[in-house]
């Protein structure tokens, strides 16, 4: 489409909207590229946060700590070793509501943050107060889940879905009638138009660009492997990457009754196993920080 056709009077006829709406689009525009460009020139140490969807605590009901977990901080502790920022995040300990599905309903993308929970509002939940600036900020997320009926947590799995915001997603056109589906169509239609492969955030902004991933599962089950498929898929799909041996999954025998798994899963092998991990991100993202790519 030539550049002419690009004029104010052009894209007011196209999308059949006034000035102002054209206006408001133009300005989400330039938000995101701005946002676009803070994302990509990070300084300092390198951030990793651990995100543990295990709801199994010593002072609650299982009175025994989670295996994965275990894992997964020991993990942290050797990407701490190289320097780097480290955080530790129990979604049990956070107030994350379900995903409302309104993803085709917007204007085919979800909103960020998320309309159904609008941060610092009375409806916000720590998914859209606390959790997704966390994820912004971290340059390394390692995932670690254990396997219930041959799946992800519910824990894990509430947090993925409402990961779904920061793929892709931009402001409301409208704040006040989020989910006016014929004005997000036209939104929609005005950043395919002036989306450039050239200008980072020009189109819709994948957030976990760039970002490197981990994954750790324990469990007995076949389930594992369909647990790290999934989120592999998932996750790869949001813009993550993936350094060589970046899975883990911690299993004993299916012959023994499930009290008898954490000397076994939280041996010094599968120890071993997750500092590799660690390291293998660690390598990856530090990288991508002294030379980042624009994936297509």
């Amino acid at each position: 489409m030539a550049m002419l056709q690009k004029t104010d009077d052009y894209l007011m006829k196209f999308l059949d909207v006034d000035q102002k709406t054209l206006d408001r689009f133009k300005e989400i525009r330039e938000e995101t590229i701005k946002q676009a460009k803070q994302l990509s020139k990070k300084t300092g140490p390198l951030v990793a946060i651990g995100i543990s969807g295990s709801a199994r605590d010593e002072f609650d009901m299982a009175a025994e700590s989670s295996n994965s977990e275990f894992l997964l901080t020991q993990s942290l502790e050797e990407l701490k070793k190289q320097g780097v920022k480290t955080e530790l995040i129990q979604l049990r300990k956070y107030n994350i509501q379900h995903c409302k599905a309104c993803y085709s309903t917007t204007n085919t993308q979800c909103h960020f943050y998320c309309s159904c929970y609008p941060r610092g509002t009375a409806t916000a939940d720590d998914m859209s107060n606390i959790l997704y600036d966390k994820i912004l900020a971290a340059d390394i997320i390692i995932f670690a889940t254990p396997v219930n009926n041959f799946k992800m947590s519910s824990l894990m799995a509430l947090f993925i879905d409402r990961c779904i915001s920061l793929d892709g997603s931009l402001s409301p056109a409208d704040p006040k009638a989020a989910k006016n589906k014929e004005l997000n169509i036209k939104h929609t239609k005005f950043v395919e138009i002036m989306a450039d492969d050239k200008i980072h955030g020009s189109g819709f902004l994948r957030r976990f660009h760039g970002k490197t991933a981990g994954i750790i599962v324990t469990g007995h089950e076949e389930g594992a492997s369909m647990v790290i498929s999934s989120l592999f898929m998932t996750l790869n799909h949001f813009g993550m990457i993936f350094s060589p041996w970046s899975n883990v999954y911690a299993m004993s025998s299916i012959t023994n009754p499930t009290y008898k798994d954490k000397a076994i899963v939280t041996s010094p092998m599968f120890i071993d196993d997750v500092k590799k991990l660690a390291m293998n991100t660690y390598m990856l993202a530090s990288a991508l920080r002294k030379k980042p790519i624009e994936w297509k």
